[in-house]
């Protein structure tokens, strides 16, 4: 009996730690390793050097974990090189999705293909890759149809003539691309309106000021800025302010950032393309839940309405979506 006893002192104690360390390596439905029973969901942002894309990090790493998941972000810094040793990292860390803003359409390609090849799904938020068959899924601000908004309220503020400023983003992005084509298709039409000079400032606020300053300097008389995201505009608006010109040019933008919003709401900022990283970032968490749990059915590429925000309607809106958003 008492042989009995002590072989079932061993045995018992041996079976239960077996089956937890079979919990603790789980496998997921992609092939990520489970941790403690919680599957990881990766957010790799291109960078959060700027506070629109702080929201659009935070909303999705947020929302996983509302959805029981382990949530980490990855800051790319506008970097392909570091973007590429955070894939590395996540297909060796047995995540199971990853929700992506890319840094280069073209760039890229080869870190979602990585992924796609070691069974995790990527869906892109905000920003695209030039692929149709690597994502999962592509959910982006329908950028041209935004800026032909605002290309038509930038005709009706400078009553179709003027000498202007264009300040485009990262010339790698196809968000840079589709606002500047958008917003040509409109003010191209209007042979008074003279495109004095566009350069880039990828997407950044001290470098929109730097760029701005020199262009001034050259051409002294213009009567407005079209930028390509709020940081450039509220970069411009600053440039302006120095030269003691904030009053005499108008900036327009595109995002829906904080600054800017509140810039139009004190009259300094003309209007806005309101974006909604918020509701983006929400839609990518809850379709990488839906992939995980089975589905495999997305569309390659999900379009979201951008809003105007103009100081007549700014009443309805707030930092990064309509005051009713949360």
């Amino acid at each position: 009996m008492a042989r009995k006893l002590l072989l079932l002192t061993i045995i018992v104690p041996a079976v239960t730690l077996f089956a937890f360390n079979c919990r603790q390596k789980k496998q997921g439905p992609t092939g990520g390793e489970e941790t403690g029973g919680t599957k990881k969901i990766a957010v790799v942002i291109s960078t959060l050097n700027n506070p629109w894309f702080v929201v659009l990090g935070n909303t999705a790493k947020e929302r996983a974990e509302q959805l029981g998941y382990k949530a980490a972000i990855f800051d790319s810094q506008n970097d392909t090189a570091k973007e590429s040793d955070h894939f590395d990292n996540i297909i060796a860390g047995g995540y199971v999705a990853i929700l992506f803003n890319p840094t280069d359409a073209d760039g890229s390609i080869s870190n979602v293909k990585r992924a796609k090849d070691a069974g995790i799904p990527t869906f892109c938020i905000d920003r695209e890759i030039n692929s149709n068959d690597v994502a999962t899924a592509q959910i982006l601000s329908d950028n041209y149809a935004g800026c032909v908004e605002l290309g038509q309220y930038f005709v009706k503020k400078t009553n179709g003539k003027g000498r202007f400023v264009e300040l485009l983003g990262i010339l790698g992005d196809n968000n840079t691309w589709n606002r500047s084509k958008g917003f040509h298709s409109v003010v191209d039409n209007y042979p008074d309106l003279k495109m004095v000079a566009q350069q880039t400032a990828e997407f950044d606020r001290t470098r929109a000021m730097e760029v701005l300053e020199s262009i001034l300097q050259a051409n002294p008389d213009i009567d407005a800025v079209f930028c390509g995201n709020d940081a450039m505009a509220m970069g411009a608006y600053q440039a302006l302010a120095a030269a003691g010109k904030a009053d005499k040019v108008m900036v327009f933008g595109f995002d829906g950032a904080k600054d800017v919003v509140d810039s139009i709401r004190d009259g300094k900022i003309i209007a806005t393309g309101m974006q909604f990283p918020k509701r983006m970032a929400r839609m990518a968490a809850e379709q990488a839940d839906e992939y995980i749990r089975g589905k495999r059915d997305f569309p390659q590429k999900v379009p979201v309405a951008v809003e105007l925000v103009t100081q007549e309607n700014i009443a309805k809106y707030t930092a990064y979506g309509r005051q009713s958003e949360d």
